[in-house]
């Protein structure tokens, strides 16, 4: 750390090549297709109208597809880390890729990924990266923050579930922007199916994402991490990349939290280990303003009432604005509490510092800036509380010492404190744990003592008396003061007889005991010996410093200073307190001289710099300090100017005699009468203000006061020599006039050209504009409050690291904590908090291989939320009925009827039936859909027939019974119509006073006693109010993922092994019907005389019996006849067997004969096949000679 900053290598601009062309070209005015254009202007025309009808179609679809509805720009000025999280099936290479980009932005290594990591990747963008596990719950309460998706594919194996349903997830709860990442190319050999595989995953991609999605290609790994080149391309995408809001983000604020603390009281988790617990959580604050005592959700844990909110400093700031190209080493943040990378952690009433065990007891190394300050803690042996404990007051300078054992033996609080650091292995943190040793703190009384008594012992380690040596230093410099002439006003190091340590002669604070020693070293060399600013390092380093480059004279006149003044302490002594009065006037004035030396510099605490012509060397020499404090070192060759003027570091001299002219000439200039500087004095100032003003007029007195007569009459008054620089001032005032002149008229030549000229704005770009405007306006209205302010007016704005203490909580939270598992603490409105009746619109997903059944416990994620609930589904029907559903459509949407948490309108949610089944080989989203309704305005109905039988029958009336119960039943149903099974209509008309529950309803027809009568009616079911939130979050480490809710009818049945008994009206039957015995046909005899005579009926007489003698008698046969009969059967079946045989040979024979025929049929058509061949051939032969002959043409004789 020599104060040297390493010169970055100058651009050197390109003297050939295109781009050097390009920008002759630029300069010079004109591109050579302008000039080609002017010089040949048919060559440029329009070729074919259609082609450019076209061409111009496409520009103009292209420039309207990047048209999006305007938003107005709510990001702050510092706006929070972008949320990124990796998303990937497991060993694909996450936390390989997060530890090579964070390699990539902060040049550090990190080990194990847990939690948020967030770096400073750029002069203005900040990045939180945060790993996503296999764990349903994770990847839907990631998807809800993540600003950028990185998804990674093992190439090699090709897309895994995860990867979808991740993508499904994202698209419901508003999509963020994604890039793929394809790991694992290196195991392709064949580059052929490399580049086959790259083009299916990257169409497959784009079919989910959209058509040009990025993906990108890590090739293989070296050393165990991916290439540093590939890794740097996606850093750059990731660095330039640009965010749409989000609907749900930007409406409601949230924290991802990056750090825990349990603030609850060790006592009482002592005693009762299950209490709830308090419980603060840190994390920028995202998305819109979060007012305080508001109500949060914390996805896995439940609803919870925020006690308290503060704003922290920011532990990874940007860095300073500047024209600078990249980032320095120092502003390279890395930020990971959970990882345990966090440097120093910022709280409400504490700051902690993480440090590396290996860094305790060994020097830091150099080039490290952001653990000096640490460094020197841990050199500093005692604490300020252990030094101002063990220093020791005299109250008179003869009297005896008092210190604080004395006091605390009085009080009877002698044990002294001291802490060590704990490893926590719950929450991963360094615990300040309190030790009580009695004998150490006897040993350091000890030690201080000594220092105490002899100025030889201040080299011991552990005896540092910080009171004690202020005031003997202090003493000192009331000596050398006198010695020094008073414009020199710098604070004097001394240094003792033995050590040689050189401390300032007064401190404003105890980090000015303590430098470095590199500062030490430069200061040094710039001030050749000069007393330095305040520093930063232990009093054992100065000693080292020290010795290499003594002074010995400064040691000889220390020395007999020191020895001077140990002897006028010992005659004090001897003489006895009762001398305290004498020289109080000299001691009284030695006091003021210290006062006056310990005194600050007020105009470095007014101004923030001693002089103006300073600032900008200070702020180059200024040398950041463990990331906090900011050193400052004065010039060398700027020490006079310094406290040139400063009056409250003067050292009054009281041989000075203000009667002297002398004396009164040197501060005459200190007042507004003396002469002071060109650019100071209240004449000059005067006279600049009347020529660049002029005329004006006194409103009180009415006189008008002109610049050229009160000029005139200077100008008489003047001396000559004035004239040549007003004649300049003169020309140079009206050069300023001409150019605000032109000024003017440009800025109304261009208001004119936006009033009346519109050019090619569109509506699109006016709303646009409206758009930023209204941005601007936001961001102007509390520009200029302090922050404590504007929290309490708008609340804490996005972009703040909030501390969130909330209270109650479920003590299973902290003991079961998992950083692998983010912590989100999600914004409620105010109506957000209730529970009710929710409608929805739901569809099946089309990748989920069973239907849905109403009333089987579906877990939902809506808004922040994770729970259980019971829907009911219905659809609409075309007379507005919603009407129950037993199972979702295939492929259509229906309507669902839940209980939950009353989420806005158009809220989209997403369902799962499980969120346990890890290792489940179907893709695991049931459904998805949208929020309609809020209320219970929607009355599900269910279809009901009731049944009844006709007890009596009066021609078109008829009394049923068995449908009803009372009368007032049936008179809740009076007018409503009834069937029968036969399909005649009717109506109820009235209820009968016996039997209970009968009517009388009245028919199209006469029924019979066999018809049965029906009433189709509609009942309104119920939506069962179950909200079970998913408290995931509170199982133990490892059991995470294995949460179980309601099981299903289903699961149930199954596990106990319970068969479904069907309903034994719902079986099929086989349909029995009786014979059915109808009534001869009666035609009246009116009737018969009118009836034609085809139609009348004829008076046939039925056939009656066969009489006996008419009927033909049996015949019976003799024995001897059976015998025949039997012989000629036997005889008849033998011939008809021999001819069944005989016909079956036959048939065989025939086959044979027909297959004989087939192979000579085919022989002969080869024979004749091949005849024809050698015809052909012949023939064929005999044109060709006859062609050549023809060719040949006549003889040549002729």
């Amino acid at each position: 750390m020599d104060g040297k900053v390493k010169e970055q290598k100058r651009h050197q601009q390109k003297h050939s090549g295109p781009k050097a062309e390009k920008k002759k070209l630029r300069k010079q005015g004109g591109t050579t297709e302008e000039d080609g254009r002017k010089r040949n202007p048919k060559a440029f025309a329009v070729q074919s109208a259609v082609r450019m009808a076209k061409t111009f179609h496409r520009s103009q679809d292209i420039k309207t597809k990047k048209h999006h509805i305007p938003l107005v720009d709510r990001t702050p000025l510092d706006p929070p880390p972008i949320v990124i999280v990796v998303v990937g099936p497991p060993k694909v290479g996450k936390s390989t890729l997060i530890r090579c980009l964070i390699k990539n932005f902060t040049r550090q290594k990190l080990g194990e990924i847990h939690g948020p990591v967030t770096i400073v990747a750029g002069k203005k963008r900040r990045l939180t990266f945060m790993e996503c596990n296999n764990d349903i719950n994770t990847m839907i309460d990631l998807a809800k923050v993540a600003d950028l998706v990185l998804m990674l594919i093992d190439a090699s194996f090709g897309f895994e579930m995860e990867t979808f349903e991740f993508l499904n997830i994202c698209q419901v709860h508003g999509f963020p922007r994604i890039m793929g990442v394809l790991t694992h190319l290196d195991s392709f050999k064949n580059n052929k199916t490399l580049r086959k595989t790259k083009k299916n995953l990257k169409h497959r991609f784009w079919t989910e994402v959209y058509q040009g999605a990025k993906l990108f290609y890590l090739s293989g790994m070296v050393y165990g991490e991916y290439q540093t080149q590939e890794v740097k391309n996606l850093g750059r995408f990731i660095s330039v990349m640009k965010f749409r809001p989000l609907v749900w983000q930007t409406s409601h604020p949230y924290v991802l939290a990056d750090r825990m603390e349990d603030l609850t009281d060790p006592e009482r988790v002592r005693t009762d280990p299950k209490c709830d617990r308090t419980v603060s959580l840190y994390g920028y604050l995202r998305g819109t303003y979060l007012k305080n005592k508001g109500q949060v959700h914390i996805p896995g844990v439940g609803d919870f009432q925020v006690s308290d909110v503060n704003f922290l400093p920011d532990p990874c700031p940007l860095p300073d604005a500047g024209k600078k190209r990249a980032l320095n080493e120092k502003e390279r943040l890395l930020y990971a509490p959970m990882a345990g990378v966090g440097g120093v952690v910022y709280d409400k009433d504490a700051v902690y510092i993480d440090l590396p065990a290996n860094h305790v007891n060994q020097q830091q190394e150099e080039g490290r800036p952001t653990t000096e300050l640490v460094q020197s803690l841990i050199d500093t042996h005692a604490t300020l509380d252990a030094k101002m404990a063990a220093s020791k007051v005299s109250l008179f300078s003869g009297s005896a010492t008092l210190d604080s054992a004395d006091m605390e033996e009085q009080s009877g609080e002698g044990a002294g404190l001291q802490e060590t650091l704990v490893l926590d292995p719950h929450t991963q943190r360094e615990r300040r744990k309190v030790v009580f040793n009695k004998e150490e703190e006897e040993d350091d009384d000890e030690d201080d003592d000594n220092s105490e008594d002899s100025d030889e012992d201040e080299d011991d380690e552990d005896g540092d008396n910080l009171s004690g040596f202020l005031k003997k230093v202090r003493a000192e410099s009331d000596q050398t003061n006198q010695n020094i002439p008073p414009p020199e006003k710098k604070q004097k190091l001394e240094e003792t007889k033995e050590g040689g340590v050189e401390v300032p002669a007064f401190a404003d604070s105890e980090d000015e005991l303590e430098r470095s020693d590199e500062e030490e070293e430069s200061d040094e060399e710039e001030e050749a010996g000069r007393a330095g600013d305040s520093g930063h390092c232990s009093e054992e380093e100065e000693e080292e410093s020290d010795e290499e480059d003594d002074d010995e004279s400064g040691e000889e006149d220390e020395k007999g200073e020191k020895e001077t003044e140990r002897e006028e302490e010992e005659e004090e002594e001897e003489e006895g307190s009762l001398r305290w009065k004498d020289g109080l006037q000299q001691r009284a004035s030695q006091a003021f001289l210290r006062q006056q030396e310990a005194a600050p510099n007020l105009r470095k605490l007014v101004y923030g710099s001693v002089s103006g012509a300073e600032r900008g060397d200070e702020e180059e020499d200024e040398e950041e300090l463990g990331g906090l404090f900011r050193v400052s070192r004065p010039q060398k060759n700027k020490r006079v100017t310094a406290d040139a003027l400063d009056c409250s570091r003067f050292n009054p001299d009281t041989s000075h005699d203000w009667d002297l002219e002398e004396m009164l000439n040197s501060i005459r200039d200190c007042f507004v009468t003396g002469k002071w500087e060109e650019g100071e004095d209240a004449e000059t100032l005067l006279k600049e203000d009347e020529e660049l003003y002029g005329d004006f007029e006194d409103l009180e007195t009415g006189t008008v006061h002109r610049a050229e007569d009160e000029q005139n009459s200077e100008n008489d008054e003047d001396d000559d020599e004035d004239d040549g620089a007003e004649g300049v001032m003169k020309v140079d005032e009206e050069e300023k006039q001409k150019k605000k002149r032109l000024d003017k008229k440009r800025r109304l030549k261009e208001r004119f050209d936006s009033e009346y000229d519109d050019g090619e704005a569109t509506y699109f770009d006016d709303l646009k504009e409206e758009m930023q405007k209204q941005a601007e306006l936001n961001r102007a209205e509390f520009e200029d409050v302090d922050d404590e302010t504007r929290v309490q007016y708008e609340g804490f704005r996005p972009g703040m690291y909030v501390r969130v203490e909330i209270s109650s909580l479920p003590c299973e939270f902290v003991v079961n904590f998992d950083p692998q598992y983010p912590i989100i603490l999600g914004g409620l409105a105010s109506s957000e908090g209730n529970v009710g009746y929710l409608q929805m619109r739901v569809k099946k997903h089309r990748w989920y291989s069973r239907i849905l059944k109403t009333r089987d416990p579906l877990i939902l994620s809506l808004g922040w939320r994770r729970f259980q609930t019971i829907p009911l589904y219905h659809i609409e029907d075309h007379n507005g009925r919603h009407r129950l559903l037993k199972y979702t459509p295939q492929h259509m949407h229906c309507g669902a009827s839940i209980w939950g948490p009353v989420t806005p309108q158009g809220t989209g949610f997403l369902a799962v039936q499980s969120v346990s089944d890890t290792k489940t080989n179907h893709f695991r989203i049931a459904a998805t859909g949208v929020v309609l309704d809020l209320d219970k305005s929607v009355t599900v109905v269910k279809k009901l027939k009731l049944i009844g039988y006709p007890y009596k029958i009066f021609k078109n009336t008829s009394f049923i019974k068995g449908m009803f119960n009372t009368v007032l039943e049936v008179a809740k149903f009076e007018g409503a119509s009834v069937r029968t099974v036969s399909g005649v209509r009717g109506q109820i008309k009235k209820a009968l006073s016996s039997p209970a529950g009968a009517y009388r309803a009245t028919f199209e027809d006469r029924l019979l006693m066999s018809d049965i009568v029906f009433l189709r009616s509609w009942f309104p079911v119920s939506v069962p109010q179950l909200y079970n939130p998913v408290s995931s979050m509170l199982l133990p480490v490892g059991q995470k993922d294995s949460w179980a809710g309601m099981k299903t009818l289903g699961q149930l049945k199954h596990e106990r092994g319970i068969r479904n008994k069907p309903n034994a009206d719902s079986l099929y039957k086989p349909v029995v019907r009786g014979s059915r015995r109808f009534n001869p046909l009666h035609i009246p005899k009116e009737l018969q005389k009118a009836l034609p005579f085809k139609s009348k009926p004829k008076l046939q007489q039925a056939k009656g019996k066969v009489p006996r003698d008419l009927q033909r008698p049996s015949v019976i046969r003799e024995p001897h006849e059976r015998k025949v009969a039997a012989l000629l059967h036997a005889l008849s079946t033998v011939h008809n067997q021999k001819r069944k045989k005989a016909h079956t040979l036959q048939h065989a024979k025939h086959k044979e004969f027909l297959q004989q025929k087939e192979k000579q049929e085919e022989a002969k058509l080869r024979r004749q096949k091949e005849a024809r061949k050698k015809l052909y051939r012949v023939m064929g032969q005999t044109e060709q000679r006859k062609q050549r002959s023809s060719l040949k043409g006549a003889p040549q004789d002729d």
